[in-house]
């Protein structure tokens, strides 16, 4: 927790100008320590501090601002200060820090900025959100197939500095295209045979990605290979950036609160949830509750259509939450889990078959499971013992249909294209409501009225 005593003292500093405290400030902690401590101060008073610090910490401390925080100071700090900022921070950062900026600052700093800092700029910029380009960085170690081991030694001690990450060195021939890869534990291990080709002991079995296959695809390479960085290549295979872990887990987290947030059935926020003003947070949760609220109505409208038997049999109203609530508990299960399984990439669609089956089994063991209590309670609350099974055959039909109903509305969405996760678990639970109200009343409809026939038999039958 970030001590709040401090800020007097900071602000303070500031306002002595103790140079020395604030040099020694920026300096001492770490980055990320440094921007908590100064978490409260205004966007001028932060950027009166990061003065005090050398150009690499600046960038550093700058990078664990919030977001907002980074595009009020973006757009309120002297416009060259600010240039030099941006063409020190990584390119696929300054990207998104611009994205929030408006746009006649944004072409005001870029005026300020070197023409390749530019170009690069507006490269990324105009990659699609969500693929691979707009999370790529173009800091990476290119190096040529002939450099000898001693050259390409050579090439990385002008430019390490500079680079994203230095573990992976990207071989490429004179058009830029990616012929293979080399670690730095290779390099370093090759050093006794100074004159040896990069081409010689680079490594051609290489994953990559397109610079427009979509981030999800490109996390999961990613965590299933465990690579450190992934290269991104255009339509002719020339190496366009890189994509490093630290950009995956970024994806990761996002795209893990984007289900979360449909899961929940709300529409998934584009800011943080305080950042967020309460008209757009009403807007994206109203809208999923009129969907919801409207299939409510017609879970109502179903039991409507039933009036008459719950009029002859009303004993069957006390049962009616727990049909509706088993099915729809168990359709959320199956949907959850087949969402995430689909998200990881531990299910693919053509393993549609196995998993109805599975399911079905799971819906079978679970229903007969919870019909056996559901019968108990039923004993107890029914007119007879054989009035009772409508209870125990409802439940495990409607358990058995949660089931395979939660699972297959997921790996539809996903065939024609949508986000899996947008089939929420209320919006399954409400579609399993309906059914569950069905086949409890059509259970109810063909099972009653043949035990009131056969009743007044089975008494008479027993002395």
């Amino acid at each position: 927790m970030v001590n709040p005593l401090f800020l007097p003292e900071l602000r303070e500093m500031l306002a002595t100008q103790n140079e020395v405290e604030l040099k020694a400030f920026c300096e001492t902690l770490h980055p990320a320590r440094t921007a908590d401590f100064m978490e409260g101060l205004s966007a001028d008073e932060a950027w009166q501090v990061l003065q005090h610090g050398t150009d690499d910490e600046r960038v550093e401390i700058f990078a664990y601002f919030p977001h907002e925080f980074q595009v009020e100071i973006l757009e309120t700090q002297p416009r060259d200060q600010i240039a030099r900022l941006i063409a020190e921070i990584s390119p696929d950062d300054r990207v998104d820090m611009l994205s929030g900026v408006e746009e006649e600052i944004v072409n005001e700093l870029l005026v300020l900025l070197p023409a390749a800092d530019r170009r690069d700029i507006m490269r990324l910029s105009s990659y699609p959100e969500g693929v691979a380009g707009a999370i790529m960085t173009t800091d990476l170690a290119k190096l040529g197939e002939n450099l000898t081991v001693r050259e390409a030694f050579e090439a990385l001690s002008h430019s390490a500095g500079d680079l994203e990450t230095i573990y992976y060195l990207y071989i490429v021939d004179d058009a830029g295209h990616l012929r293979g890869v080399v670690s730095t534990r290779q390099l370093v291990s090759s050093m006794r045979k100074q004159n040896t080709r990069l081409a010689d002991i680079m490594d051609t079995e290489i994953t990559t990605v397109h610079v427009l296959e979509d981030q999800e695809e490109v996390a999961r390479q990613v965590a299933r290979l465990d690579l450190l960085a992934i290269p991104v290549l255009d339509d002719e295979r020339r190496i366009v950036g890189i994509i490093t872990h630290d950009d995956v887990m970024d994806v990761v987290r996002e795209e893990a609160t984007e289900d979360a947030h449909r899961i929940a059935a709300v529409d998934p926020l584009e800011r943080g949830y305080l950042q967020t003003n309460l008209w757009t947070m009403s807007w994206k949760r109203g809208i999923w509750l009129t969907i919801l609220f409207v299939g409510a109505l017609a879970t109502a409208s179903a039991l409507q259509s039933y009036e008459g038997p719950l009029d002859r049999w009303t004993w069957l109203v006390l049962f009616l939450p727990l049909v509706i609530s088993c099915g729809g508990n168990t359709g959320n299960q199956s949907a959850t889990l087949i969402i995430t399984a689909l998200s990881t990439g531990d299910v693919k669609l053509r393993d549609w078959a196995q998993i109805m089956r599975r399911e079905l089994a799971i819906g079978i063991v679970l229903g007969g499971f919870l019909s056996v209590i559901g019968y108990m309670v039923a004993c107890t609350m029914a007119p007879s013992l054989m009035e009772a099974f409508v209870l125990p055959l409802t439940v495990l039909l409607v358990v058995i249909s949660g089931a395979v109903l939660g699972s297959a509305l997921p790996m539809v969405f996903h065939r024609i294209g949508w986000d899996p996760a947008l089939m929420s678990n209320p919006f399954v639970a409400g579609l399993i409501d309906i059914l569950g109200i069905l086949i409890y009343m059509n259970v109810a409809m063909q099972l009653l009225p043949l035990v009131e026939k056969t009743l007044p038999i089975v008494e008479k039958a027993i002395p």
